[in-house]
């Protein structure tokens, strides 16, 4: 059975008009951008640890979307908000782009001009 994406999309912009950080379709929209930036992300990086056998993400451990994102049950509330506020958005931005690696350079450039908007740990879990 495929996923019904019109309807996934309309749930969680349901979602997101309940979020009082959230203030019209542009932050909505810049929102979902950099999650699922994320999730691609993840995917594609698992992708390349079986094809490669000496790949390294570019990102720091606490940050790979299976860690902090991927767990239905894990992180949500404040707990969730604080991670992305505090540590997530500030790694990224800041993530080491020393060695050149073109990844770790996209990630950063994508976190640098990018905020998370929503105010309740809880709805951002309902949308991940």
């Amino acid at each position: 059975m495929g996923i019904n994406l019109s309807g996934m999309m309309k749930t969680i912009r349901n979602i997101m008009w309940e979020d009082t950080g959230l203030n019209g379709d542009a932050q909505r929209i810049e929102q979902l951008g950099w999650m699922i930036f994320l999730k691609v992300l993840s995917d594609k990086e698992k992708e390349l640890k079986l094809l490669e056998d000496n790949y390294i993400s570019p990102l720091p451990a606490a940050c790979h979307w299976d860690n902090w994102a991927g767990d239905d049950e894990g992180m949500t509330g404040d707990e969730l908000l604080k991670f992305v506020d505090r540590k997530l958005f500030p790694d990224l931005k800041n993530l080491d782009v020393s060695s050149g690696n073109k990844r770790a350079l996209i990630i950063r450039d994508v976190f640098e001009g990018n905020h998370n908007y929503m105010k309740s740990g809880t709805n951002l879990r309902r949308v991940l």
